[in-house]
């Protein structure tokens, strides 16, 4: 009897990213997805795409969703996959080998690609940004963290796949003005251990000056960024409603 693959994802609000991620793992003997309650048309595009679809919008956290994600697939084998993610030609070719001769209680490693900035990123630890995602579904599930969730595995065997995964990383994190310095994709020397988050603030169309935050290569630019962004607004909106702003004047 051959090795059968569950690819599982989690999803809400990802028709716009599911068609890509969807025809990259056509070859799975089954998708599974379960949506957390999406107001677009997730569950339609998914089901058009012959996937399995439950939805469960009791969100307890990431892990204990991928837990239940897990508990829908039938396969020997789980690919646990995000919806902004795409398996590479060779990377398929690398699982598909591990299914007709499966290592018992082995987990595997994927290279991780990602596209962030308008580029793939390959410097600063953003490459190969490996992660554990191929795994027995009897054996192995997610731990219970509501975010950072890892797969509990710490006695296993890790193996390394080749070829890449592609992940997109959210371009929606960018915003009017802010720019991301980080680390040697900066291509700035000082920056090579770092990477920092800027935007300018203005006073009736005039940059004043710029606010930053510097920090690790890999940070959690969801939160940071935003921060960046509207505490600049907040400063620029200040300085335009005082009748003194001039005073700030460069």
């Amino acid at each position: 009897m051959s090795t059968r693959l569950s690819v599982v994802m989690i999803a809400k609000n990802a028709a716009d990213l599911l068609p890509d991620c969807l025809a990259s793992v056509a070859w799975a003997d089954e998708i599974v997805i379960l949506d957390s309650g999406s107001t677009d048309n997730t569950v339609d595009v998914a089901r058009a795409a012959g996937a399995k679809v439950f939805v469960d919008a009791d969100w307890q956290g990431y892990g204990i969703q991928r837990q239940r994600a897990q508990g829908h697939a039938t396969g020997d084998y789980v690919l646990m996959l995000d919806t902004d993610e795409r398996i590479t030609p060779e990377l398929q070719q690398a699982i598909q080998a591990v299914l007709s001769s499966p290592q018992p209680g082995a987990v595997y490693s994927i290279a991780r690609r990602n596209y962030f900035l308008g580029r793939f990123m390959r410097h600063s630890g953003w490459y190969p940004d490996r992660v554990t995602r191929l795994y027995e579904r009897e054996r192995y599930q997610y731990n219970d963290n509501l975010v950072h969730e890892s797969l509990s595995c710490d006695s296993a065997q890790v193996i390394p796949l080749k070829g890449d995964l592609l992940h997109l990383f959210d371009q929606c994190l960018q915003a009017d003005g802010v720019q991301i310095f980080i680390g040697e994709e900066s291509g700035f020397e000082a920056l090579e251990e770092c990477s920092v988050v800027t935007a300018p603030y203005t006073v009736e169309g005039q940059v004043l000056g710029v606010l930053g935050v510097i920090g690790p290569t890999r940070m959690a630019y969801d939160r940071v960024i935003p921060v960046v962004d509207v505490t600049a607004k907040l400063l620029a909106a200040a300085l335009n409603s005082s009748n003194e702003f001039g005073k700030y004047r460069l």
